[in-house]
């Protein structure tokens, strides 16, 4: 049974995940979004207090 013997195949899934793993990476990093989020500021806003009319 050839599928027994792991030379081939062995070297042929490392060397896939070699090439994967250099050119993937990169490619994905390199990858910028349209609308970047901007940071809030540490300051809350002043909200003001509801006034129900209770009658």
């Amino acid at each position: 049974m050839p599928q027994l013997n792991p030379a081939p195949w062995l070297t042929i899934l490392v060397f896939s995940w070699l090439i994967f793993l250099t050119m993937i990476p990169p490619k994905i990093l390199a990858h910028s979004f349209p609308n970047e989020p901007t940071p809030h500021s540490a300051q809350m806003p002043k909200t003001d207090p509801w006034v129900w009319p209770w009658h």
